[in-house]
């Protein structure tokens, strides 16, 4: 993937988004195929998005991932198929060096940002390292997230927002985040399901408010965030992970559309 055509369009915005996990063999398949066809009608540079293992879950009994090697060789398999990048989290030193060997793109979770080892050996890899920002951050401190890859010599570095924490069950989002990132001379990505999460509810299963996913994506390109993270899913309702807030699969072109015009008039 050309770091620079990301970097440097300022056309247009560019889309992370897929499921949170790849959950069996077919689905992401199906939703990497519907997202390519709208992003190459809306022209979009399109980035396939999908955890071969959530590590980070509430409760011991929620679903993980169908298998670490499985999920990557998936990964690899619908970048090859369908000409497109992908992207997914990592959580450790080792997962950096073996999940290099398939995507594109590593992501550091929110929760793992200030991990210097982890950034270390992400770094090294060579691969664009997405670094979420966590929901317990400023987005000033964020510039040492973005030292640590560049010393480590790497300069392929995306800044994503997904939120900040307000109280203990709700997030609330900081605009002025956006042009803050920025400054680290980097693309700055607003995740807009992510960010209306309601963690920490009493049955240990994430909550959302996805009715304000539009309201926040609008708000995002309007103050010049240069790229667009989203979850979806044929049906979230029965996904198995972060359904609460993801958006769904038949209603992305119609939101990415209304994205477009925002930013065409601000050209």
């Amino acid at each position: 993937m050309d770091y620079n055509r990301i970097k440097k369009n300022t056309e247009s915005f560019f889309l992370m988004a897929g499921p949170c996990v790849i959950e069996n063999e077919t689905m992401p398949y199906e939703i990497a195929e519907t997202l390519k066809n709208i992003t190459d009608k809306l022209g979009i540079e399109f980035i396939f998005k999908a955890s071969f293992r959530k590590a980070n879950r509430s409760r011991l009994d929620s679903f993980t991932g169908i298998g670490d090697k499985k999920g990557l060789m998936i990964l690899k398999d619908i970048s090859t198929l369908f000409k497109i990048p992908v992207i997914t989290d990592i959580h450790n030193e080792n997962e950096a060096e073996i999940a290099a060997n398939y995507v594109d793109i590593l992501q550091i979770p929110a929760f793992l940002c200030r991990q210097t080892n982890l950034l270390v050996a992400a770094a090294k890899t060579g691969k664009i390292i997405n670094i979420k920002k966590g929901q317990f951050l400023s987005a000033e401190v964020m510039r040492y997230a973005v030292e640590k890859v560049r010393e480590s010599g790497n300069q392929n570095i995306i800044l994503t927002d997904r939120g900040t924490m307000f109280g203990y069950q709700d997030l609330i989002v900081d605009f002025r985040s956006i042009p803050i990132m920025q400054k680290n001379n980097v693309p700055v990505v607003m995740d807009i399901t992510h960010s209306l999460q309601q963690p920490n509810q009493i049955e240990g299963i994430s909550g959302g408010n996805p009715q304000m996913i539009e309201t926040i994506g609008k708000a995002a390109i309007a103050v010049g965030a240069d790229g667009i993270f989203l979850e979806t899913h044929p049906n979230p309702a029965i996904a198995k992970s972060d359904g609460a807030n993801m958006l769904m699969l038949s209603k992305v072109e119609d939101l990415l559309s209304k994205l477009l015009r925002i930013k065409k008039a601000l050209l």
